[in-house]
């Protein structure tokens, strides 16, 4: 006996990966990856087999994971012989696709690989494993197209009794005890959005309102005109939910409609009135009809840039020739802004000597950074050095424990600082080096854009001031007009005579 023992013990131990795949409904039941996890390793600690990888998949269906990422990297490590058996807690958490499933099993088999099922206790080395599985594979699947099916349906019953049938509410409404009904916190947003297009009737020109006054989608982002065109369509607003109008392409995998008659509509309270809605909609189907992009609205070239000395935003009125503050009645005539700006231009003229310096200190540091990266470099291999010589004394008996700690403890410390610090470093670096490859071209831009500002059109004008302004600030008796991309260095250099910008005194 005892020589059998240390026949095994001699003997390099199995290895074994362990697949783990729960998708969101099993975690709802309280099946979790590390109950699973847990499972196998005591399954591969039982057998003497040392688990080498773990492959999870958290949240993902088993109808098809051939193209995962986790299960290229198991195949990759079987096909490697890094692992030599994979244990699964059962067939359908490998995957619920009859072909994916043998496609499995020929790649380990062609490997020499073990497939280790808990549950149905298979190993599909042997022909009669190999036989079970493709059976209960073959059940799997049937399960699931079952499954499928009795969903399928269900869903127009479902539908009909005015119960949710999966997917959020509405952009405007919530779910509460299985009724859809108007959000307190959205409906206000969704019926502005209606009132805004029926006066602006474009889709871009809303979602930037809207995006002005602080609004976003129920996930926080901005309000695109695409978010806009699909929330003017849905019924909803005026009181009519949509529901089983949908249904996925197999071969394709997108989604198309239904016919209209297997369409169920569910009345609920309305947000707008159905006039509002109906002439929205009008405004939306005669654009898709005509192919055409209804003219852009009239903007100002400094809307959104101009700025009150008190705060306030200045806009002007399409027919205005003014821009005029709200609050404190201070105003400028468009023309004159236009000029002032043009003017400022042209006098914000750097010389070759205030380039070639900015250049030369945006390279210093540059350099300065790179040394502070090799230093620590260089700094971390000798604590791993000194650390590796630690542990020989220690292991060699020369150091006590205690000694060994002491003298451990502050290494250790001192790597792990290293160890964040240089990714940090690193990206200070490149931020370095991005910058100042933008800031030579910006400057470049701002010298070259006075002398050609008479030749851009209006919309490219627009465009530069978008891409250059930050604000423009109008008091009573002087403009200053901030830029964005002027380098940092060349702001504070320039703080005594020109804050943050240019000021040009309002004769």
């Amino acid at each position: 006996m005892a020589n059998s023992t240390e026949k095994y013990r001699d003997s390099a131990p199995k290895q074994v990966g362990i697949w783990i795949r729960v998708s969101t409904e099993d975690q709802v039941r309280g099946e979790s990856p590390e109950v699973h996890e847990k499972r196998a390793r005591m399954y591969a600690e039982a057998r003497g087999w040392r688990v080498r990888e773990v492959y999870r998949l958290d949240a993902v269906s088993g109808k098809a994971v051939m193209g995962h990422a986790e299960a290229k990297r198991m195949l990759a490590d079987i096909h490697s012989g890094h692992i030599s058996g994979l244990i699964f807690s059962k067939i359908a958490r490998l995957a619920r696709n009859t072909k994916e499933l043998l496609e499995f099993a020929d790649s380990f088999r062609d490997a020499g690989a073990d497939m280790v099922s808990l549950q149905e206790a298979i190993d599909t080395s042997s022909p009669a494993g190999r036989l079970f599985f493709t059976v209960i594979a073959a059940m799997a699947q049937w399960e699931r197209e079952e499954i499928a099916e009795r969903v399928a349906a269900s869903v127009p019953i479902r539908a009909k009794l005015g119960r949710p049938i999966g997917g959020a509410a509405p952009f405007g409404y919530r779910w509460n005890n299985k009724k859809l009904e108007p959000d307190p916190n959205e409906r206000s947003v969704r019926a502005l959005m209606y009132e805004l297009f029926a006066e602006h009737r474009r889709k871009k020109t809303v979602a930037r309102i809207l995006n002005e006054r602080g609004y976003r989608t129920r996930k926080g982002a901005h309000f695109s005109d695409t978010t806009v065109d699909r929330l003017l369509r849905d019924p909803t607003a005026k009181g009519l939910y949509r529901q089983n109008y949908t249904r996925t392409n197999d071969r394709t995998k997108s989604w198309e409609l239904k016919p209209e008659n297997e369409w169920v509509w569910t009345p609920v309270e309305a947000i707008v009135s159905t006039e509002l809605w109906e002439e929205c909609s009008g405004i939306l189907e005669r654009h898709r009809a005509s192919h055409k992009k209804p003219s852009r609205e009239n903007v100002h070239l400094f809307s959104g840039y101009a700025f009150c000395a008190c705060g306030t935003k200045m806009y002007a009125r399409p027919s205005a020739l003014k821009y005029i503050c709200s609050g404190c009645k201070n105003k400028i005539p468009i023309t004159d802004l236009e000029a002032v700006y043009r003017d400022q231009l042209s006098q914000f003229l750097l010389s070759p000597d205030e380039i070639a310096a900015h250049i030369e200190a945006a390279n210093d540091a540059i350099q300065e950074k790179g040394a502070l990266i090799q230093s620590a470099k260089d700094e971390l291999k000798k604590l791993n050095a000194e650390d590796d010589r630690l542990y020989e004394l220690y292991i060699a008996d020369e150091l006590t424990k205690e000694a060994f700690g002491r003298r451990h403890k502050p290494l250790s410390l001192r790597q792990s600082q290293l160890e964040e610090e240089l990714p940090r470093l690193q990206a200070q670096l490149d931020v370095l080096r991005i910058s100042s490859t933008a800031d030579a071209a910006a400057l470049s831009d701002v010298q070259d854009l006075a002398n050609r500002w008479d030749q851009f059109s209006r919309t490219e004008k627009r465009q530069l001031i978008e891409t250059i302004t930050d604000t423009i600030i109008i008091g009573k008796e002087e403009v200053v007009i901030n830029l964005l991309n002027i380098p940092a260095s060349l702001k504070s250099d320039a703080k005594a005579t020109k804050p943050h910008g240019f000021i040009a005194a309002i004769n």
